[in-house]
This record gives structure tokens, C-alpha cells and sequence, in this order.
């Protein structure tokens, strides 16, 4: 019987697991942690009865999916619940951008803004549906739908900056760049806007969902689907080296690059491995979660019912945090992130008591607290908010790489999204997934479409798997 090994439990690990095991084939998943699901797992993080999520939180592209949403994973127990309001994006003065499933509203909202948001946004999710399969593959392949290929990418090639120039609304304008501002990356660089445009349009086509009792669900269910057809996980099991693997026909590795390159030592060809020795990782994520007392007491009302805030102000300040990070600076006032998972998911609560999820842009390897630069722009955006908290738990940017080790300096997004590396993730080649290695192959959000809760990574590499099986 043909066998696979799998090194790592996160989404796109599991979803190659899963892919290998619907053809038959005997397949083994090995985690290094304790547990299962690498950045969609959930704890307990600040107070018990609390279920906070410890990286991914907002599930859009994993309702998205092509093969996620194919699995059936609500048969193994995944339930997905939507806030009122998808996004919210406050501003000084108490006032607020809104994200709302539907266009027209959100478009209404926008004042001035809106007209250019339902063009550019807007025209994007009236797509989406028929971009989806293009936008969740490789790079360079020939899209199923050219034409509407072809409008989004005119549009995501321009810097955040460029489209967003003649917006004459400061709101909309905001609005784009806390989106845009997810790829970790200058809001002036070319392609920074293709990231805002695909998740702000996803929260018209699809929302921007929560898994309700935690991120972990999602594991937990890919986990279930895998034993169904017959594969295990093994958890504590870290592999350093090919050996430590054991014997398999197939390998398949989701880590980061340079993780593949130790892992193969000596048995990468030369160019192969120096291309993963240069692979860049971008800006890190400072994680704190918080137990509060009741909700946040925001000056905007209506940001009480959103499920995601973004938090910078406007769009000149947060492209200025976001260089500061890219460049390698601790931002004075950096881009903050806030989940409020229990407005969608009150499972998520426990006596009266509230997790709030949080995290903010930094630059890699930063070796500082960012705790109180978080606090502090939640705080400015709804005063007496340091009054709710009741618990605190901060994950420095080292502790994040040492709970997973794909985690490269704090880099939850599996690289720097340079122009590059959008392009030619993780090196120039017509298979991103091959190593070079016979029957080796990576699998991680280091390669194409990227990072993000949608197991396309996996899918994509054990096709690439199941091909070679093939020749």
C-alpha cells in the first residue's frame, strides 16, 4: 500500500493528509506540539471557561475554499456563525467605518467613499464566486476565467495607495487599508492592494465568519474527516531530519522554508536550497488576549456589533506603521487587529466575562512587549476600556515561533509578501510544491495562494504528490 507522511497539523497539512488519504493511500500526520491544528488552535489563554483563538480567528477564505468547503466538515461537528456587522474600522471622534455583508449598505455608509468601494471592492465580490478557484491557485497557471482574472489583477496590482487616491473619502479610504494592511507589507508597494481587495470582497460574498467554540473546530473536524478515511496524527513527534520522518513513498512538509532545507540537508539540489536560505519572512504579530467585564465600551456604538475592528486610524497613518514594520521599526502607534469572536460565538463567554482577541504589527524578531501599545490604541478608540479588563495574557513574538515553528520572527503569514514573493513563493519555479527531492514536496503557507485558513497550500502539493505517483 502506497504511504505518506505529513510533518504538521495546521490547516494546510491536514488539508494534504486528507487529499492523499481520499485516494487510498496510508497517511501518517506528524505534529511537534502537543497539539493539533498549528495556527488554528484555540485555549484558554487568560481565565478558564474562556475560549480564545491563538493566531487565525476569522475564517472568510476557509468558507471560501474550494476543498475545505467540499470536505463535508460539518458532518464532524464545524458550525460557523457570523457577527451583525463583519468589520468595523474606527476613526477619532467617534466615528466608524462599516463592513456589512451586504454591499449596498456598506456602499450607503460610506458617504462620498461609496461609489468607489461598490467599483473596485464591490465588483470584485459580485466575482468572487467565479475568481475564487483563480485566486486560491497557483500563481502562474492559466485562469479558468480570463477576463475576470484579468479586471481583478489590473486592480490588485496597484499599490493600496494608488487605488485608493481619488477616493475623496476618508472612511472608505480607512476602511481599505486596515484590510489591505492583513498582507503585512507597504500600502505604497505594488500588489498591495490585491490582499484587500480579495478579503474585503469575501466579506460581501461570504462573510467573515467564526468557528463556533473556537479556531480548533476546524482542526478538530479536518482531523475527523482524515480518521474516517483511514489516516492518523501523532502529536510530540518533531522531525528534524528525512529519518525522523520514517519510511513513505510520499513526504510532504508544511514548514517554512528554511525548516524544508534543514530537514533535507544534503539532499536539496544547490539551487533549490539556496533559494530557501533566501526566503524573507515580513513583519510579526504581538499576540494579547484579554478577559473583560461586559463589552468594549467603543465610542462608535455600532463597532459593538462588528466581529473584526481594525484599529490605526486613518489610511496615511496606518501606511506609515505598516513601513515602520516592513523597515524593521517599533511603530509609536502600530496597526492593531481586535476579534470579537463572542459577538458572533457566545459560547465563547463564561460568567459574565468576555475573550478579546488582539494582535499588532511589529517588526520581525521584535524582542520588546507590545502589550501596552495594544492596549493603548484600543483604548483610544473607546475610552475606559482599561477599566473592563479583568485577566491579560501577552505572547511575545519569540514565544509565538517557539509555539509554532512556522512562526519565522512572529510571521503568522508565511512570508513577506514582496512583489517577489507573490509572485514566486517560495522560489522561481514552474511547481512551487516540488523540493527537487523525489517524493518530497512542501506544502506550507510559504507556498502558493499563501496564508490564510483555507487548506489550498495542502491541496494543491498533494495533487502535485499524487501526480508523481502517477508517472
Amino acid at each position: 500500500m502506497t504511504s505518506a507522511v505529513v510533518v504538521g497539523s495546521g490547516p494546510n497539512g491536514l488539508a494534504a493528509a486528507v487529499r492523499l488519504a481520499q485516494e487510498g493511500i496510508s497517511v501518517r500526520v506528524l505534529e511537534a506540539e502537543p497539539s493539533i491544528g498549528g495556527g488554528s488552535r484555540s485555549s484558554a489563554a487568560t481565565l478558564p471557561g474562556l475560549v480564545h483563538d491563538e493566531c487565525s480567528a476569522f475564517h472568510p477564505m476557509a468558507l471560501a475554499s474550494p476543498f475545505l468547503s467540499s470536505l463535508g466538515l460539518e458532518r464532524h461537528g464545524l458550525r460557523w456563525r457570523w457577527p451583525e456587522i463583519e468589520l468595523a474600522h474606527p476613526l477619532d471622534g467617534g466615528r466608524a467605518a462599516l463592513l456589512y455583508r451586504d454591499l449596498a449598505e456598506t456602499a450607503s455608509g460610506l458617504g462620498a467613499g461609496g461609489r468607489a468601494w461598490a467599483a473596485t471592492v464591490g465588483s470584485t465580490a459580485q466575482r468572487f464566486a467565479e475568481l475564487v478557484p483563480d485566486l486560491l491557485g497557483p500563481v502562474l497557471h492559466v485562469p479558468r476565467r480570463p477576463v475576470a482574472f484579468a479586471r481583478f489583477g489590473g486592480l490588485a496590482a496597484l499599490p493600496a495607495s494608488a487605488l485608493t487616491r481619488h477616493w475623496k473619502d476618508e472612511q472608505a479610504s480607512a476602511l481599505f487599508a486596515g484590510i489591505a494592511a492583513h498582507a503585512f507589507t507597504r500600502l505604497d508597494a505594488p500588489f498591495s492592494s490585491a490582499v484587500g481587495l480579495v478579503l474585503g470582497a469575501a466579506g460581501h460574498a461570504v462573510g467573515w465568519p467564526v468557528a463556533e467554540g473556537g479556531s480548533q473546530r476546524i482542526a478538530d473536524a479536518l482531523v475527523a474527516r482524515l480518521a474516517e478515511l483511514g489516516g492518523r496524527v501523532e502529536t510530540g513527534v518533531r522531525v528534524e531530519r528525512v529519518e525522523d520522518a520514517g519510511p513513505a513513498d510520499l513526504l510532504l512538509l508544511c514548514v517554512a522554508p528554511r525548516a524544508a532545507a534543514r530537514i533535507l540537508a544534503g539532499r536539496l539540489p544547490g539551487a533549490v536550497a539556496r533559494s530557501y536560505a533566501r526566503y524573507r519572512h515580513g513583519p510579526a504579530a504581538f499576540k494579547v488576549d484579554y478577559a473583560i467585564e461586559g463589552d468594549v465600551p467603543w465610542a462608535a456604538a455600532d463597532v459593538r456589533r462588528a466581529g473584526t475592528v481594525h484599529l490605526g486610524g486613518t489610511f496615511e497613518e496606518i501606511s506609515r506603521s505598516e513601513e515602520q514594520a516592513v523597515q524593521g521599526r517599533m511603530p509609536a502607534n502600530p496597526f492593531v487587529l481586535v476579534g470579537q469572536q463572542f459577538v458572533a460565538d457566545p459560547l465563547r463567554s463564561s460568567g459574565g466575562l468576555n475573550p478579546l482577541w488582539a494582535y499588532a504589527h511589529v517588526p520581525n524578531g521584535y524582542a520588546g512587549d507590545a502589550t501596552e501599545a495594544v492596549t493603548a490604541q484600543i483604548e483610544r478608540f473607546a475610552p475606559g476600556f482599561r477599566g473592563r479588563i479583568r485577566a491579560v495574557s501577552a505572547r511575545t513574538v519569540a514565544q509565538a515561533e517557539a509555539h509554532n515553528a512556522n512562526c519565522v520572527g512572529g510571521d503568522v503569514a508565511g512570508g513577506a509578501n514582496t512583489p517577489s514573493q507573490l509572485v514566486f513563493r517560495p522560489r522561481a519555479a514552474a511547481d512551487p510544491y516540488a523540493t527537487g527531492v523525489p517524493g518530497v514536496f512542501l506544502c506550507s503557507a510559504s507556498t502558493p495562494p499563501g496564508g490564510g485558513t483555507h487548506g489550498m497550500a495542502g491541496f494543491h502539493a498533494a495533487e502535485r504528490a499524487l501526480a508523481h505517483l502517477r508517472r
